[in-house]
């Protein structure tokens, strides 16, 4: 077996949800969440599919987008994996609509930090057995960074 650590990358600004899924209806499904949760929210999707013809299906509304998609997918190449590039939505938005999508399994991650897909490669293929999200804590926050960060939460309006 031999481990890897995959770097990943998108669009600045834009965030990506890493999910696993069971079968390629799962491409259209999630558009479909999207189209339908967020106006205007634009995404590039990418789903590996693992048997018959082994393809990327693609999904989108932002050929950039689908396109990073297409290259997360293709760096980390684990059957079943999928990779969603959000621009103009937060993963908040629709994350629990997708994992209520009858074909998702697993989300490893939503994110806009920096990731790093941890993949196990065998004899029959690869697979995600894990992330690495962003870096590790520095400190614990202080009474101004509990302020700062009540005052991020109320600019995006997901508070009060």
């Amino acid at each position: 077996m031999e481990l890897e650590a995959v770097k990943l990358s998108w669009e600045a600004g834009c965030n990506i949800i890493v999910g696993q899924s069971h079968f390629i209806k799962t491409v259209e499904d999630i558009a479909e969440i999207i189209y339908t949760s967020v106006p205007g929210a634009e995404f590039g999707l990418a789903f590996c599919e693992a048997s018959g013809p082994s393809l990327i299906r693609t999904e989108g509304n932002n050929g950039a987008l689908t396109a990073d998609a297409v290259k997360c997918a293709r760096a980390v190449g684990a059957g079943h994996s999928f990779f969603l590039i959000l621009k103009n939505v937060f993963p908040i938005n629709i994350l629990n609509q997708i994992k209520s999508c009858q074909e998702v399994a697993r989300i490893y991650c939503a994110t806009a930090n920096e990731l790093q897909i941890l993949t196990a490669k065998t004899e029959q293929g690869k697979g995600i057995i894990g992330v690495v999200d962003g870096g590790s804590p520095k400190g614990v926050e202080t009474e101004r960074d509990k302020e700062e960060r009540k005052a991020l939460l109320r600019t995006f309006h997901y508070k009060f």
